[in-house]
């Protein structure tokens, strides 16, 4: 196979089914070898197999492509070190890291344990930093050697990081913090020739047909975008966040300086609030929140 990705090699994460799945088979599609990583857990994250893995691998080699599977746990540090490993130990090198691993327990604040939002900023948030950490030892090592890569990171955000989502503040919280890590990293890893982005995907997966009961999307309508941020074609495009749902592309410009007020001297609290009104009468009103009616 031959195509924007000819010749690299692409490691995904989740990649069993759903969004995962879609971007690993796309990027066999065009010409990268993949190695595809999932625990083959539930949509609540109990359980585990090697199967999904193991049948995605499967459909690509069938295809004509080259895919390794991986079944580690890439939220503890062995796991994730293994996954780098799995790509350096099967094919020589590392080009790009597709962090897409994750799961839900959704719960109103008031109904939301202790462990159900351990359990979703685990696989979410330790989940994409243990193998970008890992990945970016990697990179870095190889810079040093006098050997720069053209690496490529994409992390998965969701409209929920956002822009919040009721019932799903556990889930919110962590995709938020996957932009700010997204952000960090950019500017961190940039010297060593490695580019990092996040996506926020709207498709129809198992982790989305219940809480959005009438999206449509498939996730093989996210994936090329995926694959063209983890090729060398995306070269330039550094520390970004898109919104993708079927057709439609959207770069996200999230937090940046609005309508501001300097006194030049410490506020008095009415003082700030009557300042604060007024600011907030020129501001733009943020987009609601997921679930609100």
């Amino acid at each position: 196979m031959t195509g924007i990705c000819d010749g690299r090699v692409v490691m995904v994460t989740g990649a069993g089914r759903g969004l995962g799945r879609a971007h690993a088979l796309a990027f066999a599609a065009e010409g990268a070898k993949v190695v595809v990583n999932d625990l083959g857990v539930g949509p609540d994250g109990a359980g585990g197999s090697s199967g999904p893995a193991r049948q995605v691998v499967d459909e690509i080699r069938a295809a004509g492509g080259e895919a390794v599977a991986h079944s580690g746990d890439i939220a503890t540090t062995e796991g994730a070190a293994s996954l780098v490993r799995a790509a350096l130990e099967t094919y020589g090198r590392l080009d790009t890291l597709v962090n897409n691993a994750g799961f839900l327990r959704d719960r109103m604040l008031v109904n939301l344990d202790e462990d159900d939002w351990d359990a979703v900023m685990r696989v979410h948030v330790k989940g994409h930093f243990l193998p970008l950490k890992h990945a970016a030892a990697h990179w870095r090592s190889e810079a040093k050697a006098g050997r720069p890569a053209a690496a490529r990171v994409i992390n998965t955000t969701s409209g929920a990081g956002l822009l919040g989502s009721v019932g799903q503040g556990n889930y919110a919280a962590a995709k938020a913090g996957i932009i700010g890590l997204t952000l960090v990293a950019s500017a961190e890893l940039g010297p060593y020739g490695v580019q990092v982005n996040a996506i926020a995907p709207a498709a129809r997966t198992r982790m989305t047909e219940e809480t959005f009961a009438g999206l449509s999307a498939l996730p093989e309508d996210v994936s090329p975008l995926v694959v063209w941020l983890g090729s060398d074609g995306s070269t330039g495009v550094t520390g970004r966040v898109f919104e993708a749902e079927a057709g439609r592309i959207t770069v996200m410009e999230g937090w940046r300086p609005g309508p501001t007020a300097d006194k030049g001297a410490r506020w008095t609290p009415s003082g700030a609030g009557e300042a604060a009104l007024k600011l907030l009468t020129e501001a733009e009103r943020p987009q609601p929140v997921y679930g609100v009616r």
